[in-house]
């Protein structure tokens, strides 16, 4: 067993759950010597143990682990977002200096980075909000990272964390991203479009088995062809393996799962705070509330018998034909996913005054990360081609792509409606695609109705300048310009 007798580790991870425990190995693998410490000692004696030739040294207390580092200090955190991180870091405090490195690399919510980062300033102490993704494997092997914070500590980690990233064309699926919390909102944000891409499958897999009749065999099929497509991705992939696995009577495995999806909150933290901006985040809002909704488990049994309505006949002259529109309905549905995505961050760079590379995160997503697909790099090219890009919906690639393809994803999702298959991220991004191209929508009648019961005003049409006005519907009937 490696201890605190050979000292000088590049970096020391604290908490040996399955996350920390592979991205120690991960640095152990790429040549940098790791001290390791974990709140029970068992599971470092189990990591040294298993792993008796990796270069780790193990520290049983804190103490020890901070002597057994290099100056700076690097002490990267997996440990459970929230209190448990406030608690580490106290106990790491009284036995730092000034310039050491302190990393969350947990799910941590951006404005507790925000915090720690100016907290920690004040003791001197460089603090990193790493977003980390990837799962056990990628944490392993090669995990997306979106580190931001103290920028002063950027050049000495770059080198130890570029190393154990994914790398896609040689390039590292890790880059700087900004201040204080960018980092974790990065992640947080990677997160809600991770929660659209799961349950926009999650319907297409509904529409393929309970409206077409698609047996398992033709499922796995199915959604194998898809990944050598323009859907080709990571969640793709893992998919048509779930549907590959078969009980003894042929049936599929997943049948055996409950129909109740559990979730750690990034998700709904990304709707929230696309609420608090005003950015019309409603696909992710809409699988936030679909995993809700799966929740309430014995509501849906009980109301199931009692709610079964007549449902409107669609026939399916050419199944294949819809099989491709469902693919069309996916596809189109995953870009507006991620073209929401881009604008809660493009709000967010705004709001927060941080300065992202939108087509660098592209990158960051492209390997590695659970939301790894092909066209990530069609999203680099947008921004490279327009930095200051409004939306993805309207860069030439993607625009092309969407008339291509809108007819079956219309398509698709009447004929999921007239089935009665709940669709609710599908129709979500059918309705955004639907206003964001309307020149006009219906939101004067709105207003009108606002200023009516609430005198709250409205602009004309007619008036560049911005200024607004009173109509007095229950008076005069007369309209007037409202000063400041």
């Amino acid at each position: 067993m490696t201890t605190t007798a050979n000292p000088a580790a590049d970096i020391g991870v604290i908490g040996l759950a399955v996350m920390g425990r592979n991205l120690a190995l991960n640095l152990a693998d790429h040549g940098f010597r790791v001290a390791v410490h974990n709140r029970s000692a068992a599971r470092i004696s189990e990591l040294l143990t298993a792993e008796p030739t990796k270069n780790l040294i193990g520290c049983p207390t804190i103490a020890e682990f901070v002597a057994g580092l290099k100056s700076p200090r690097v002490c990267l955190m997996m440990v459970q977002a929230g209190a448990a991180v406030d608690g580490q870091i106290a106990q790491l405090l009284p036995l730092l200096a000034a310039g050491d490195i302190v990393i969350d690399g947990g799910n941590s919510l951006w404005e507790d980075s925000n915090r720690r980062t100016t907290e920690l300033a004040a003791r001197g102490i460089h603090f990193i909000g790493m977003g980390v993704s990837g799962g056990e494997e990628g944490a392993r092997y090669g995990p997306a990272l979106m580190p931001a914070g103290s920028t002063a500590a950027w050049p000495q980690v770059r080198k130890m964390f570029q190393a154990i990233a994914a790398k896609v064309d040689g390039e590292p699926c890790c880059q700087w991203i900004g201040d204080a919390g960018a980092g974790h909102y990065v992640k947080m944000v990677h997160n809600g479009i991770e929660y659209g891409d799961m349950q926009l499958i999650s319907e297409a897999y509904q529409l393929l088995r309970d409206g077409l009749g698609l047996g398992p065999d033709e499922l796995a099929a199915t959604f194998r062809g898809w990944n050598s497509g323009p859907l080709s991705s990571y969640l793709i992939e893992i998919t048509a393996d779930i549907l590959g696995v078969r009980n003894a009577d042929g049936t599929l495995f997943i049948d055996h799962i409950l129909d109740s999806s559990g979730q750690k909150g990034t998700g709904k933290w990304t709707a929230i705070n696309a609420v608090e901006l005003g950015v019309p985040l409603t696909l992710i809002a809409e699988a936030v509330s679909s995993r809700f909704l799966s929740s309430l488990k014995n509501e849906r049994s009980a109301a199931a018998p009692l709610l079964s309505a007549a449902l409107t006949p669609f026939a399916v002259e050419d199944r294949d034909a819809m099989v491709e529109a469902v693919e069309a309905a996916l596809y189109c549905s995953k870009m507006v996913s991620y073209a929401q995505g881009f604008m809660l961050l493009r709000a967010a760079a705004k709001n927060y005054g941080w300065h992202l590379a939108f087509g660098d995160i592209a990158l960051i997503w492209r390997g590695g990360c659970i939301i790894r697909s092909r066209f990530l790099d069609k999203i680099k090219a947008a921004y490279t081609r327009k930095p200051a890009l409004d939306s993805l919906l309207v860069d030439e690639f993607f625009a092309a792509e969407f008339a291509r393809f809108t007819a079956g994803w219309r398509h698709a999702v009447s004929f999921g409606v007239a089935r009665g298959i709940p669709l609710p991220a599908f129709t979500a991004a059918l309705s955004f695609f639907d206003g964001y191209r309307s020149a006009r929508l219906p939101a004067n009648l709105l207003q009108a109705q606002r200023d009516y019961f609430g005198a709250h005003t409205y602009q004309r049409v007619d008036d560049a300048t911005g200024k607004h006005y009173h109509f007095e519907w229950n008076g005069s009937r007369t309209e007037h310009a409202i000063d400041g």
